[in-house]
């Protein structure tokens, strides 16, 4: 198929441009992305990775160590990721014990996909829901380990990135975050391939963005390489127009 029949690729490509090929996900083991999320808390990616590497290295991330590992020294690591750290220490000993209840602390065994090496894990639905009982692993972050594993080519998004989506003319924003999410996701995935590299791309890309220009509130339109085709701006241009620095000038 032409680029001309997938806009939405056309625009990954001017997000590429804009920003630079993505850098690999700082961590692919199922465990350590579950543990990624939890070991930070509202901080930017620099200091979440700082706090990892901090657990990774003092710590381990295998359930093994985790529950190991003293609780003034869960807690002084995930001090490093922001506020409530013995909250979030408890949390990290939540998901040990959960890794080595459900999967026998072997969380990567339980997804692995047909045709590698051992036994294929779940099906993808209860692949889902196992992961659903980690703290903190809903729906959307379950998705994201399945993609970011190499498990399955799910299109998972961000907040940020479905954000961006919408934007663009992707899906219907409802009230429910969860029909949001589905809606752009479902008119999004027949844009992109079907292949985990191809939709990793796509959501460190949109996720940028939309951390970067397309935010919230004030987004940054007046430098966006997506206006021409963002269904939003259409609507909101007057608006953005009065806002930006260049119409003040």
């Amino acid at each position: 198929m032409s680029g001309a029949s997938h806009p939405l690729r056309r625009a990954l490509d001017a997000l590429e441009r804009l920003y630079g090929p993505p850098a690999p996900p700082p961590v692919t083991d199922p465990l350590g992305l579950i543990l990624w999320e939890s070991v930070a808390y509202l901080v930017d990616d620099e200091r979440r990775g700082a706090a990892f590497r901090a657990l990774a290295s003092r710590v381990g991330i295998s359930a093994e160590a985790i529950l190991e590992a003293s609780p003034a020294v869960l807690e002084e690591i995930a001090g490093l990721g922001g506020i409530m750290s013995e909250l979030r220490a408890g949390k990290l000993r939540e998901i040990a014990e959960i890794a080595l209840d459900r999967f026998g602390g072997d969380v990567a065994a339980q997804l692995r996909r047909p045709g590698q090496p051992g036994q294929p894990g779940l099906p993808p639905a209860q692949a889902r829901r196992e992961l659903r009982r980690f703290p903190g692993i809903g729906e959307p972050g379950a998705e994201k380990i399945l993609l970011f594993t190499g498990t399955e080519p799910v299109l998972a998004l961000d907040s940020n990135g479905l954000r961006v989506l919408l934007r663009l003319g992707y899906g219907k924003e409802a009230t429910s975050y969860a029909s949001s999410y589905r809606s752009a996701q479902k008119a999004a995935a027949q844009d992109i391939e079907e292949n985990c590299a191809r939709r990793v791309r796509a959501y460190e890309l949109l996720r940028r963005h939309g951390l970067e220009l397309c935010r919230r509130s004030a987004p940054k339109c007046e430098i966006c390489p997506l206006t021409a085709s963002c269904a939003w701006y259409s609507t909101n241009r007057p608006l953005v127009s009065r806002r930006s620095p260049r119409a003040r000038a």
